[in-house]
Parts: C-alpha cells; sequence; structure tokens
C-alpha cells in the first residue's frame, strides 16, 4: 500500500507525518490476523482495513473492493456476512492494540453513544429513536461505544449495538438479523455498565489509585461510586440535588448553586486543546456533604464560558480526597475525546458506512473501523513520543551566530 496514492490527507489529519507507515500497519494486520483462521479472510480484512484508510469518499463493498484490485465486492461483503470468526476476538485484540499505543497512569475510560441514521426497517436494531448524531428523532440505530484517552491521544476500543424493545421482543425480526439468542433487551445504562466492566477484567487498564471514567448517566455513576470507582459525570443544569445542611433540608440543583458562588471561587483552567489552542474556562466546585467512603468527597463542578458566562455546563464528580480542581477540569475536558473518536471514524473512516443488516455484520464493521482508527491513533502517539524526547535543537542560523 503506498499512503500517498491510498489515503489521501487522512493520515496527516491524524497524526501529521508518514512516519513508519507501511511498517506499523504490517504490524496491525499480522495483530488482527489472529482473529481469522482461515488465510484468505485474514487478506480480505487487511484489504477492507486498506479501504477504510483509504481516500474513498464511501466506505462501500464496492468502492473497496475497486480499492484492493478486486473483481467484485462479494469478499468484502461476505467479510461482514456469515463467515466464522468473532468480532469480539477482533475487539479484544484492538483494545490490547489500543492501551499499548495510549497507555498511561492517567488514562481515562469515556463512556457515550452515537447514531446512526438508516433507511428502511431490516437492518439490526433500527428504529425511530433519538440519535445524538442527528439531534433529533430519526429512524436510527444506536451504538454504545467505550474510548480510551490519555496525553497520548484517545481511540474506541468496545462498541455494542444498542437492541430497542420492539427488536428485543420480535422473534422473527431477531431470526432475520441474526441477532443472537441470549441477546436480551438491556438499556444503554446497563450495556455501558457491562462495556466498562469488561474492559476492566479484560485487563484493559493498569490498576492505578487515580484511574478516573468521564461518563454520561447517572445510574452509570452510583454504579461506579458502588465499586470506588472516581468518575466525572455529565449533568443537567436542573439535575435535582437533595442535602441536610447546618440550615436544614435542602433541595436545589446545579445551576442554582452555581449562581451563588462568590467570585473568588472561579478560577481560570484548562479544558485540554482545541484546534486552536487550549480551551479556557472558568471552573468552580462545591462539596456535597453527602455520606462517602472514607478517603473520599463528592463535588458539583461547573464550568463557565468566558465570553458568555450564561453558557455553563456541569458535573457530578466522586473522587480521591486530596484531587486539585485543576486534574477535575482536565478530567471533564476529556468528554470530548470521544466525541473527537465519533467525528473522525465518520467522516475519514466510514464507522458511519456500514452496509450489513445483521447484528454481527455491524460489530464486525465497528470493530474493523475501530482497528483502523487505533492504528492512527498509535502513529499519532508515536510522533507525540518522539517530539517529547528529543532534546531542542540550535537552528543553523543561532549556531552561525554563535
Amino acid at each position: 500500500m503506498i499512503p500517498s496514492q491510498r489515503t489521501g490527507g487522512v493520515v496527516s489529519d491524524w497524526s501529521g507525518t508518514l512516519l513508519e507507515w507501511e511498517a506499523e500497519l504490517v504490524a496491525l494486520k499480522r495483530r488482527i490476523g489472529e482473529a481469522f483462521k482461515r488465510a484468505e479472510v485474514r487478506e480480505t480484512a487487511g484489504s477492507f482495513v486498506d479501504g477504510l484508510l483509504s481516500g474513498a469518499e464511501r466506505k462501500t463493498g464496492w468502492l473497496m473492493a475497486e480499492q484492493a484490485g478486486f473483481d467484485r465486492p462479494y469478499r468484502m461483503q461476505s467479510l461482514l456476512g456469515p463467515g466464522q470468526w468473532s468480532a469480539d476476538a477482533l475487539r479484544d485484540i484492538v483494545r490490547s492494540y489500543a492501551f499499548e499505543a495510549l497507555g498511561d497512569a492517567d488514562g481515562v475510560l469515556v463512556v457515550d453513544e452515537t447514531g446512526f441514521v438508516k433507511k428502511g426497517e431490516h437492518s439490526a436494531g433500527v428504529a425511530r429513536q433519538y440519535s445524538g448524531a442527528a439531534g433529533r428523532i430519526e429512524n436510527s440505530q444506536v451504538g454504545v461505544f467505550v474510548a480510551y484517552a490519555s496525553r497520548y491521544g484517545q481511540a474506541l476500543i468496545d462498541r455494542r449495538l444498542y437492541l430497542p424493545e420492539v427488536w428485543a421482543n420480535d422473534e422473527e425480526r431477531r431470526a432475520k438479523a441474526h441477532v443472537p439468542q441470549d441477546i436480551a433487551f438491556a438499556t444503554k445504562v446497563e450495556m455501558a455498565r457491562e462495556l466498562i466492566a469488561s474492559a476492566r477484567r479484560r485487563r484493559a487498564l493498569p490498576f492505578c489509585p487515580r484511574r478516573r471514567a468521564v461518563w454520561r448517566r447517572l445510574q452509570i455513576a452510583a454504579h461506579a461510586g458502588a465499586r470506588r470507582q472516581p468518575y466525572v459525570l455529565a449533568v443537567r443544569s436542573n439535575q435535582t440535588l437533595r442535602m441536610i445542611t447546618d440550615e436544614g433540608f435542602v433541595q436545589t440543583d446545579p445551576k442554582t448553586i452555581a449562581e451563588t458562588l462568590p467570585a473568588s471561587a472561579w478560577t481560570m483552567l484548562a479544558a485540554g486543546e482545541g484546534t486552536e489552542g487550549l480551551r479556557l474556562y472558568d471552573w468552580a466546585r462545591y462539596p456535597l456533604p453527602w455520606t462517602v467512603d472514607e478517603g473520599f468527597e463528592r463535588w458539583v463542578l461547573t464550568r463557565r464560558n468566558r465570553k458568555d458566562p450564561s453558557e455553563c455546563a456541569y458535573y457530578f464528580v466522586f473522587a480521591r480526597q486530596g484531587v486539585g480542581l485543576a486534574e477535575l477540569a482536565g478530567a471533564a475536558g476529556l468528554r470530548w475525546t470521544i466525541e473527537e473518536c465519533f467525528e473522525r471514524a465518520k467522516s475519514d473512516l466510514g464507522l458511519d458506512h456500514c452496509e450489513a443488516r445483521s447484528w454481527h455484520g455491524w460489530h464486525r464493521h465497528m470493530t474493523l473501523v475501530m482497528a483502523a482508527a487505533a492504528f492512527l491513533a498509535k502513529l499519532a502517539a508515536d510522533l507525540r513520543r518522539l517530539s517529547s524526547s528529543k532534546a531542542n535543537e540550535r537552528s543553523p542560523s543561532q549556531e552561525a551566530a554563535a
């Protein structure tokens, strides 16, 4: 594969370089090849990844077959079809690969859902439901994803298709879409819990007392707190809060708390880097007088736009005692990492171009895209490590002047 001919601007967009492109890609294909028993299927999977990384506008079976030099799209399409290989086995490989590339003591898990607008009603899990990607109710599929994020970058490491009740209870539709018998209806919250537990069981993360998770759902937070897992959780401005204070019983919400904080409570901090540099906001936190395990504390954290103070975001925090405001702001900012994963995987790699209608086909497509995305994340991470390890060099003009 020749990067300049097959990838367009994708590589430079993700990593800024063609550093070790071919060698790294060969290594990735060898790694993921362990999930495929037959040589022909391994070759097709490698060609599928090449197609995802190519400059093709649509990652369809026909276009990727042309990229690979195949006469017909059958091999690409059958890769997502009834072939005998496990998308979960491939997922395990991709997850390990991503962690090895991005692993860091301060890494976090980020959980979110994204939607895939669809036509028709035959694709597994498709229904009239809210799609965050579209911002409205659409005929769509919804997947719950987990990303791993660290100072070196971020990558999707797990995924699961949401199966609405109308699908879960319809044996005929399940059979046509090859939904396994052991897949029952589960809320997105329950799915997220299982995905997080899976990551922990598989030891996708090292043990570290400072490890955090950035999550979206309140019920998940309660589950995490019970397991002494620190978290930063995005919540609504009007989320009900009940507490006992020196003044007695109080019912309030994050917005009301933020409005009563004095000017001295606010500190300007960065919430990570954006396309135009550091994302600077005003941050404040308020302690919650709730019972917690020894060594932990709870807070309401508020992020305020410096140009428009009426624009705020709110978070519940469960953290170890002594964690500073700057670290909490940084953790809250990492929530955007999974949104960036979605955006780039859709725009560059065809995450939303899945043609398969079956349950297995959806998971196979998503996992192969995750493999391609993890490969690009590794290139970027290697470049960051290389840049940070180089000693400062004097420019030729400086040396001449000396």
